[in-house]
Parts: structure tokens; C-alpha cells; sequence
């Protein structure tokens, strides 16, 4: 293309001339620069070799450094009993699980049973109609702003998930009690969600349009409220149709460890809740963070990052992360499990079940050094809460310090029989949230509840749900 054309395009796209001199002359990589740059690699043997390596074979696998790797125990000085590994399979449900393992701990305990679960595909259902209707009526809400408002438009990029955080173990279960995992089966669409999410998301998303046009030919409110529960009924019907239907009541045996009955009741799911959890999920535990780039000691609310309309903003307390451990402790030491959630991806030899900041040495590899630090990679977008799981062991020294850490995940068996292992500095560096019963909580933090807290905006990259 000639030079004037050039020029022709450069103003078609709203350029200056001089504009698109800058662009052509200032930034870019000339010849002089290219050979600077190309002096970075020599081709010496050592390079040729790394190379060769690299070509043929898996990064992660070159980069083990052997030292960490023979020198990692899985002695536990203090640990919460679980029995079986449960498995989200290829859904985003961790959050879910993680927060019913917590809950199953305790029931287990309290009345000596076996391999008892909830049923996850139970609250599952209610909490996608509650996602359903807290996109609807956030639609109906921003009704007067233009599409491409901030609100608006995060509303319909995110119509719904199946990913969460604690809030929706909190909002669900309250809402609409439990029931054992025997009473609603997981289906092929709770254990793979993307094909059924994908359909109610796009649905959900022709009725968002509807309602907006529905108000701006002039709708009211009551209006808009009837038109929103009619389409809430095909969400709950696709629902049904990939779910089954959650029962109003039903007959349950409790067995022993021994798999002997013990009593036989019926139930409705908030009977059941009441029975075997039984805690007032909304104000008996905190959520705390371990997030740098923001001030500590400070209580945070992220807007309308709830699961249900009529739910809880999700809050917490931002802590320096020797707080958080303080309270972990306390916690198993007390034969307490909690929901703990991480940059699970990070350091991670998922064959071993070890998260370890020392395992894998990118650096010699790769002759250079990779030094940020947590507030730097949040600040980047290089790191994340991204998986939650159920913390419920740690190994102490002789000082009370910790050296490692255990969870118990979510994806079945596997290393150290579906638990993961972390060290203590894996924990600094990659450990975010950490939901604690108040029992535990320290006086400082007492104090940090009072406050009132600072909100921050749902679209907040720091505040992806965890799946």
C-alpha cells in the first residue's frame, strides 16, 4: 500500500497526521534494536541444550528442583478427621463442595456416621434459579441506564455461573435447607455444566433484553415483576429437565460408622438443615482476605456479589496473612475444618498433591528470575482466589510455628488420597480467603466488624468467582 493511502486509512480511523507519524516512527523495534535484542541468546551448548530440552518436554517437568521435591513429609502435628473425597467432576461448583465438605465434617463427628455427603446437585439447583433471578431483577433495576453502562453491562456478561464463593453456601443453604446426597443424585448436567449454563445464560439474556424493552415502551414495576416470574418458570424448567426436581420432603436413615440404621424421620430440606448444620450461617463466620494491594485491617463489601437477590453482599475483613494463620490454627486445633480458598494453579505437581514455592525452578531454566511479590502479581492480574477447598490440617513446629498445611479438595481420588499439601510460604504467597466460625476470631478483628464497610464494585477483577 502507498504511502498516501496510508495516510487515507489514518484519517478514516480518526487519527491526526502526526499521530500516525508517532505511530510509524516511535515505540517500535528498528533493525539497531533487533540486534540488541537478538544478543540475549548466544546458541552456546548450554543454550542448545536447554532448548533441545525444552522442545521435547513438559516445562514443569524440566523445572522440578529435586531438592524440594525429596525433602517434602506429610507428617501432620494437628489434623480434622474426614471420611471420603468428594468429586465436582467437570463443573465449577467447588465453592459448593467446599463449603458442604465443612458442614459434612461436623455432622460426621457429631453423630458418628460413615461416608455421609450432602447433595450438591440439591443446592446447586437453587442456587442457579437464584442467579436467574438476581440477573432478572438487576435488569429490571438498571432499566433506565443506557446499554452501555458499566452495571449494565457486566449484568450481561454475567447472567449467571456455576462458580461462587462462600455468601452462596451461606444464601442457599438458609434459604433452602440440605438434603443427603441419596435423596438428589447428581445428573450428567450438575457433574458437566457448561452445555446447560450456556443454554440458561443465553436465555437469560433474551429475557434481559425483553424486560429492557418492556420498560422503555413504559412498563411499571408490577408489571415488569409479572413478566420476570413467567421467565423465571422456563428457567425452572430447563432446571428441572437437567437436574430433577428438588423434593419438598423425604424419608432418611441415618447409619452408624458401621453402616448400621440407627433412626429412620422425614424431613423437609430445612428440617434436615436445622438437624445436621444447624448454625446460623449469615452471622457465625467471617470471611477473611489476604489481599496486599489493599489496606489492612479494613472491612470490605464487594456490590452485588451475592447469590441471591435477597442475600448477602459477600464482606470481608482484609488481614495480613500471620493473622489468618493465628485463626486457622485455632481452628483445627479444635477439630474445626474451614472453607479456604487459593491460586490453586500456582507451584502445583498435581501428580504429588504438592504446592510448593520451591518445587518447580523456572528461573535456572529459564536464566532469569521471576521476582514479584503477592501485592505486584495482584496488582497485574498475575495471580487469584481460583479454587476453593476444605482446610483441615497443619503441622506446627516446636516454636508453634507452621510448616505446612493440608486441604481436602474436591476433584476425588488421587495424591495423598485427594488431599493437596502445601508449604507455609506457598500459603503467604498464594492463599487468599479463609471463612472462619466467629468463635475463633481475635479481638482485632472483632473491632474491624464494626467498621463500616468500604464497597468496592462487582466488576473488581480481584473478586472472580471460585470454580
Amino acid at each position: 500500500m502507498k504511502r498516501n493511502n496510508l495516510w487515507i486509512v489514518a484519517l478514516a480511523c480518526g487519527l491526526s497526521l502526526s499521530a500516525y507519524g508517532q505511530q510509524q516512527t516511535g515505540g517500535g523495534i528498528s533493525e539497531e534494536m533487533l540486534k540488541q535484542i537478538k544478543q540475549a541468546y548466544q546458541g552456546t551448548p548450554a543454550d542448545k541444550a536447554i532448548h533441545n530440552a525444552i522442545s521435547n518436554n513438559d516445562i514443569n517437568k524440566l523445572a522440578i528442583n529435586t531438592d524440594s521435591k525429596n525433602n517434602f513429609d506429610t507428617y501432620f502435628s494437628h489434623k480434622v478427621n474426614s471420611k471420603g473425597i468428594t468429586n465436582q467432576k467437570s463443573s465449577g461448583r467447588c465453592w459448593l463442595f467446599t463449603g458442604l465438605n465443612v458442614f459434612r465434617a461436623q455432622a460426621i463427628a457429631k453423630y458418628n456416621m460413615g461416608d455421609f455427603q450432602f447433595s450438591q446437585n440439591y443446592s446447586f439447583f437453587w442456587d442457579q434459579l437464584e442467579k436467574a433471578n438476581l440477573f432478572l431483577q438487576g435488569i429490571i433495576d438498571t432499566r433506565e441506564k443506557p446499554m452501555e453502562d458499566k452495571m449494565v453491562e457486566w449484568l450481561f456478561k454475567n447472567p449467571l455461573s456455576d462458580g461462587g464463593q462462600f455468601t452462596g453456601v451461606s444464601d442457599i443453604l438458609t434459604k433452602y435447607g440440605v438434603v443427603p446426597a441419596e435423596v438428589m443424585v447428581e445428573t450428567n448436567s450438575s457433574e458437566s455444566t457448561s452445555r446447560m449454563a450456556n443454554l440458561i445464560g443465553l436465555k437469560l439474556k433474551e429475557q434481559g433484553l425483553e424486560l429492557r424493552e418492556a420498560a422503555a415502551k413504559g412498563s411499571k414495576p408490577a408489571a415488569l415483576e409479572k413478566k420476570k416470574t413467567e421467565m423465571l418458570g422456563t428457567i425452572y424448567r430447563m432446571l428441572v429437565l437437567n437436574l430433577g426436581e428438588p423434593p419438598a420432603k423425604f424419608t432418611w436413615t441415618r447409619k452408624d460408622a458401621g453402616g448400621n440404621p440407627v433412626e429412620t424421620k422425614e424431613y423437609t430440606p430445612l428440617s434436615f438443615f436445622n438437624e445436621y448444620i444447624g448454625k446460623d450461617l449469615k452471622n457465625n463466620y467471617v470471611m477473611l482476605m489476604n489481599d496486599p494491594s489493599r489496606e489492612y485491617y479494613k472491612l470490605y463489601e464487594i456490590d452485588y456479589d451475592r447469590h441471591a437477590y435477597d442475600g448477602q453482599n459477600w464482606t470481608y475483613v482484609n488481614l495480613p496473612v500471620e493473622d489468618i494463620k493465628e485463626m486457622a490454627i485455632a481452628s483445627i486445633k479444635d477439630s474445626t475444618m474451614m472453607y479456604f480458598s487459593c491460586d490453586v494453579g500456582k507451584f502445583f505437581d498435581r501428580d504429588r498433591g504438592v504446592l510448593d514455592v520451591n518445587y518447580y525452578d523456572y528461573g535456572s531454566l529459564m536464566g532469569t528470575t521471576f521476582g514479584m511479590d503477592k501485592k505486584q502479581r495482584i496488582q497485574t492480574f498475575s495471580s487469584g482466589s481460583s479454587h476453593a477447598m476444605t482446610l483441615m490440617a497443619v503441622d506446627l513446629d516446636a516454636n508453634g510455628k507452621p510448616k505446612k498445611w493440608m486441604v481436602e479438595n474436591s476433584w476425588g481420588p488421587g495424591a495423598n488420597s485427594g488431599h493437596l499439601i502445601m508449604t507455609d510460604q506457598w500459603f503467604n504467597e498464594y492463599m487468599f480467603r479463609l471463612v472462619v466460625d466467629k468463635k475463633y476470631i481475635t479481638d482485632k478483628v472483632k473491632e474491624v466488624l464494626k467498621q463500616t464497610p468500604t464497597r468496592l464494585p462487582a466488576w473488581d477483577p480481584m473478586f472472580a468467582d471460585e470454580d
